[in-house]
């Protein structure tokens, strides 16, 4: 089992940066892909970012490449998501999410949530 905490979330305006984190505990984190999803009131969840276990290779939504970037600190057991020039449709409820293999943007292959962090982006 592993459980996944985030934290950073709130209200941002656009234009402004946030970050969060996911905090894992359990199994070993090192071995896990992680990934960000996001999902808005009345819209499905959408694939924001993940980062591979093995060699570190990220890859991320269309909407938020080049805005976003994720990492992880093995040793702390802690994936980031680095979120800037946000703008109002970033506005959703985020989850992290982790994953034995490699690096997948569907929401279905991952085993195991977190209970999401609500970011907000309005003036």
């Amino acid at each position: 089992q592993v459980q996944l905490v985030e934290s950073g979330g709130g209200l941002v305006q656009p234009g402004g940066s946030l970050r969060l984190s996911c905090a894992a505990s359990g199994r070993t984190f090192v071995a896990y892909t992680m990934g960000w999803f996001r999902q808005a009131p009345g819209k499905e969840r959408d694939f924001v970012a993940a980062i591979g276990w093995r060699r570190g290779n990220k890859d991320y939504g269309d909407s938020v490449r080049g805005r976003f970037t994720i990492s992880r600190d093995n040793a702390k057991n802690t994936v980031y998501l680095q979120m800037n020039s946000l703008k109002p449709e970033d506005t959703a409820v985020y989850y992290c999410a982790a994953r034995s293999y490699g690096v997948s943007i569907h929401g279905d292959d991952y085993d195991y949530w977190g209970q999401g962090t609500q970011v907000t982006v309005s003036s």
